[in-house]
């Protein structure tokens, strides 16, 4: 650019190993009500036990994937040079958006929680619940202002 301010790196953040361990933990209770439902299924059509240990296998190798996936590969805020999106999270509102459809951005702690929300074109709003991210609070908050001032085209004063 010709003001020398280059466009800031894509940014991905990650979910928060706590809210990830919640995730999986609702993974493991349904592969416990799959092997309850497939044992009675084994024990009262007289189907053969390896059909259960194969549901077993399966399932934990499911969950270990899914684990992986929701940990270290799936990004729940993604900011790039258009837009942002969020995913995963329950009450974030409009899930994504571009740059020039934020009015504006706050930071709010509704219930004690502490949230960036922003504030979109026709009253909508996005609300990203900042420690459910695997990230720094103010890293978040000063990344997503660059990404926002950018994506606007206003220059850093």
């Amino acid at each position: 650019m010709a003001d020398g301010s280059a466009a800031p790196q894509v940014s991905d953040y990650r979910l928060a190993p706590a809210f990830a361990a919640r995730f999986v933990g609702g993974l493991l209770v349904s592969l416990a009500v799959l092997l309850v439902v497939v044992t009675v299924l084994v024990v009262a059509l007289r189907l053969p036990g390896v059909l259960l240990l194969a549901v077993a296998v399966v399932g934990a190798a499911a969950t270990l994937t899914a684990a992986y996936v929701i940990s270290q590969r799936v990004a729940v805020v993604h900011l790039g040079a258009e837009g942002y999106r969020v995913r995963l999270v329950r009450g974030a509102g409009v899930t994504a958006a571009g740059w020039r459809e934020v009015e504006e951005a706050v930071t709010a702690s509704p219930g004690g929680v502490p949230v960036v929300r922003l504030r979109l074109t026709e009253g909508r709003t996005t609300t990203i619940p900042v420690h459910a991210l695997a990230a720094d609070r103010d890293e978040f908050v000063r990344d997503l202002q660059r990404h926002l001032q950018h994506g606007q085209g206003l220059r850093p004063l």
